[in-house]
């Protein structure tokens, strides 16, 4: 994988047309929140990554780090859990992705992206494609992750240029002022505000691939800024398009997208591009699923040779040298979670919404650890002798800034995802369902390291 590989990479696992539509449905406020999280959660973020990759570059990313810094039991818990939670985290995106799909048929999209039949066996679809391809190998994986890319952000240029287009022939259904993009503090829309943290998250997945990107310390830094720049900007200019469009109330926060770039091409008597923009994303969803299944198999096969997971997700193919035990493992799992979640909850809204509650509750665990791990490895000689270095500005009290804000960003986002949002109807069932989901998650896997740790003892 060269620059453009990672960069597109990077665009495909991060940049998520939900998330937009997401924060549309949240209101205007989420402007602000978005320059909040890309300013004292991104950017630490990125000079975290960029600064442990290069000095680190071992397949295994997340895992490599807390190990090196906090030992081996430690490491495991975040590696674990970095994996484990994409068995709640692929359903939520497979959803979504399957929902904004929809709109391909046109004018059946918006009863399409709510029956649960169609969304299911859509899903179970995208899951199967991404696996096949990331088995068969990155050298051809590598290019559903690029064309993933670009059919992510084309599709938001578009509504971006709908966007303009109406508001000069019609004007905007939102009114837009200081006051009312500026953080209002609401119980029932809090837990949405670890969705924004989350909706930056995924630079560091490359990482855990070091030893397939060609010269990694100097890709993966300028690859890191480079998607970065063109995720923030696109995150923040569609909110504005997505709510120029359509009112808050009226958003879909899985697909709002595509809901709004039909009414606007409609409106400009150009229907056609809301199916083209449907047909892009569809890849481009199908490409964010294919990124996150080749970046984060990788952790369990490394722990896998570490010999604290069973030894059968270190095996490779014979063939085509990739993880696949570890690949079939996740999309396993996956699958089964994705069919649960729609038999234990009452809507389709309901179960998206615990499924994403708990995929950034799991996912943030190893964050904590990488913040904290930036810190403790600072003082150690390796920084200062590692030419190769892509070291966080500000010398030692940068260390700090970027670790401890990080850290902080992180640990509110876990706490704001167990506020049920407002509109469940079933309060308590879901919180009982949120925290079982990932407390099980966790023991199950300290039940492997202990067994994984007794069968190193005894040879």
């Amino acid at each position: 994988m060269g620059f453009w590989d990672v960069l597109l990479f990077n665009i495909a696992t991060v940049l998520g047309p939900r998330w937009i539509a997401a924060a549309g449905h949240n209101g205007t406020s989420s402007i602000s929140l978005w320059v909040i999280a890309a300013l004292f959660f991104f950017v630490p973020g990125a000079f975290v990554i960029n600064e442990l990759s290069s000095r680190f570059p071992d397949e295994g990313g997340l895992y490599v780090w807390a190990k090196e810094a906090f030992g081996d039991f430690h490491g495991f818990v975040a590696g674990w859990t970095y994996w484990i939670y994409t068995v709640f985290y692929f359903p939520g995106l497979l959803l979504a992705s399957a929902s904004m799909s929809a709109y391909v048929f046109g004018a059946r999209g918006t009863i399409l992206s709510q029956d649960r039949s169609f969304l299911l066996w859509v899903s179970l679809g995208l899951l199967v494609v991404a696996v096949v391809l990331n088995i068969i190998g990155l050298n051809i994986g590598k290019w559903l992750q690029n064309a993933g890319g670009v059919g992510t952000y084309l599709p938001l240029l578009m509504l971006v240029g709908i966007a303009l287009l109406v508001y000069f022939k019609h004007g905007s259904v939102t009114h837009f002022t200081w006051a009312n993009m500026m953080p209002t503090w609401n119980w029932d829309t809090v837990n949405f505000w670890s969705q924004i943290a989350f909706a930056f998250t995924g630079l560091e997945l490359v990482s855990a691939m070091s030893e397939e990107v060609r010269d990694p310390r100097r890709t993966l830094p300028r690859a890191v800024f480079g998607a970065g720049a063109m995720i923030a900007f696109m995150y923040i200019v569609g909110t504005f398009a997505i709510l120029s469009l359509v009112p808050a109330a009226d958003l879909d926060p899985k697909s709002g997208v595509f809901s709004a770039i039909t009414l606007g091409s409609v409106a400009l008597k150009v229907g056609f591009l809301g199916i083209l923009a449907a047909l892009l994303v569809s890849v481009g969803n199908a490409g964010g699923v294919g990124s996150t299944v080749a970046g984060i198999a990788r952790v369990p096969f490394v722990v896998g040779i570490d010999r604290y997971l069973p030894a059968a997700f270190g095996k490779i193919h014979p063939k085509w040298k990739t993880p696949y035990i570890s690949i079939l493992v996740q999309a396993i799992v996956s699958g089964t979670i994705l069919l649960l979640s729609q038999i234990k909850s009452e809507t389709v809204q309901a179960a998206y919404q615990m499924l994403i509650d708990a995929a950034i509750i799991l996912y943030f665990i190893p964050f904590l650890y990488m913040f904290a791990a930036v810190i403790k490895l600072a003082r150690r000689k390796d920084r200062t002798e590692n030419e190769h270095a892509v070291l966080v500005p500000g010398g030692i009290a940068g260390v700090w800034l970027s670790g401890v804000i990080g850290f902080l960003v992180v640990l509110i986002g876990i706490v704001v995802s167990l506020v049920p949002p407002g509109d469940t109807l079933d309060k308590i069932g879901f919180e009982l369902r949120l925290v079982g989901g990932t407390l099980a998650s966790i023991f199950l896997g300290l039940v492997l390291y202990w067994r994984g740790a007794r069968s190193k003892r005894a040879v």
